[in-house]
């Protein structure tokens, strides 16, 4: 007998916590009708096994845990998730995830890493670690400031930094 789709989502949030929006779609893709999925949702909401604000805090956790990344890409990666923006700004005030607009001291670090990983002169390393830090999704700021703290690259400014 196929599963139904509580047996479903339980099963899907089994092997790893998921936003309502994203469970709904794979729910959906395994084609379960929206009147059912959607009382499945409200009944595991209800249950406290599908709670947006926890999943999202618990993913900034654990990418912060994995190394270090600004707060563009963290905040990305949750929208792609399906994460609702009530739920994002919640996971970052409750986490005190990099202040406002200062995510200066993890774009260091992660600086600090590339360099070890990745050893060759100042000059040449410039541009790679800048792009290096915008994947990351570390602001222009940032990524200034990481890579003034390298000898012999004092000086630049937000314009010399390409545009993510």
């Amino acid at each position: 007998m196929p599963p139904t789709c509580y047996d479903k989502a339980v099963q899907l949030l089994g092997s790893r916590p998921h936003f309502r929006r994203e469970l709904q779609a794979k729910l959906a893709q395994r084609g379960f009708p929206s009147e059912e999925t959607d009382a499945v949702l409200d009944r595991l909401t209800t249950q406290g096994y599908l709670d947006d604000r926890k999943t999202a805090v618990a993913f900034v956790e654990k990418r912060l845990e994995r190394g270090a990344e600004g707060k563009l890409r963290l905040k990305a990666e949750l929208v792609k998730r399906g994460a609702p923006s009530e739920a994002i700004s919640e996971a970052f005030e409750a986490l005190a995830v990099l202040a406002p607009d200062d995510d200066r001291a993890p774009a260091r670090e992660a600086a600090e890493r590339w360099f070890r990983l990745h050893p060759r002169g100042p000059r040449e390393d410039t541009a790679a670690l800048a792009r290096h830090l915008a994947r990351k999704g570390f602001s222009r700021r940032a990524i200034v400031a990481a890579l003034n703290e390298r000898p012999g690259q004092e000086g630049l400014d937000l314009d010399e930094v390409e545009e993510s």
